[in-house]
């Protein structure tokens, strides 16, 4: 039977296996699909598979800067002790790496780690270590220069929170202050420009719902939207902030003090917006015990 590109696709899909692994699989089977996953099994090279349906919430994010350009790439993992193993960081920071060269998860997965593609790398690295990882999204900026902070890091370069900021001007000191204020803040934006407008306008509708049970008159309620999408506005956008470092000055304003100017930021924390499931062990050993 012809072992084609889809069919050595399907397995990997299914078991975690490496490219060569896969396609070996199947033509010491025939290309039967199930014969070929116990075979993976036999020789222990579909251990990833075993681990790939559960969460990775814990994890790295690593930031590189090359030049005019920033990156950062979460690599997620099932527990923060293995974000602390030497092993996975080593293999966080050659990723990030080479994500500087690609625009995309797809192209990084593919790209070449000593003699592999990042994905063999990944899966390989799950099998030895013993847990599910997932390199979860890149994102990067541009701009005349680029700084970047990392929060509760782990090791250069990597930690819990990695933030890059792109500026123009020579001030580099106050653009990482202002890096490590978009780490504690977390800024929905840049400026009220750059804000989505759904959800400027949902909150819009809050506050005006709010002003309208004051009973107050219309033109007493318009006034009193206007005050609080202001403030809002104030809160939500970076250039407008107080900053952390001087609550007496804006970010913009100490920025535009400092010589410099603030084009973008961006900003990563791991496990956001992923589900975490909370086991309660204690239950369920009582649950066990009681048969």
């Amino acid at each position: 039977m012809a072992i084609t590109a889809a069919l050595v696709k399907e397995l990997r899909d299914k078991t975690g296996a490496g490219m060569m692994d896969a396609k070996k699989a199947l033509t010491e089977t025939d290309g039967d699909m199930e014969a070929a996953v116990d075979w993976l099994r036999t020789k222990g090279l579909a251990k990833a598979a075993k681990k790939s349906g559960r969460t990775a919430a814990e994890g790295l994010v690593a930031v590189k800067v090359d030049g005019g350009r920033g990156v950062a790439v979460e690599v997620n993992s099932e527990t923060d002790f293995v974000a602390k193993n030497a092993e996975f960081q080593e293999m966080v920071s050659g990723i990030a790496d080479l994500a500087t060269g690609v625009d995309s998860v797809e192209a990084l997965l593919a790209a070449d780690m000593g003699g592999k593609s990042v994905q063999d790398t990944l899966t390989d690295k799950i099998a030895t270590i013993g847990e599910n990882m997932s390199i979860r999204r890149i994102a990067s900026i541009e701009g005349q220069n680029v700084v970047s902070y990392v929060h509760n890091a782990a090791a250069d370069g990597m930690g819990q929170i990695g933030v890059l900021v792109a500026f123009t001007g020579a001030d580099a000191g106050t653009a990482r202050q202002v890096a490590m204020h978009v780490a504690a803040v977390n800024p929905a934006s840049l400026s009220e420009a750059d804000l989505d407008p759904s959800y400027v306008e949902r909150e819009k509708q809050v506050l005006t719902d709010q002003a309208r049970e004051s009973g107050k008159p219309d033109a007493v309620i318009e006034k009193m939207i206007e005050g609080r999408m202001k403030k809002f506005f104030s809160e939500v956008t970076l250039l407008s902030q107080q900053f952390v470092v001087d609550p007496d000055a804006t970010v913009g304003g100490a920025a535009k003090d400092a010589g410099i100017e603030i084009t973008g930021f961006l900003r990563i924390e791991v496990g956001e917006g992923i589900e975490k499931v909370e086991e309660d062990f204690a239950a369920e050993v009582a649950k066990a015990a009681q048969g």
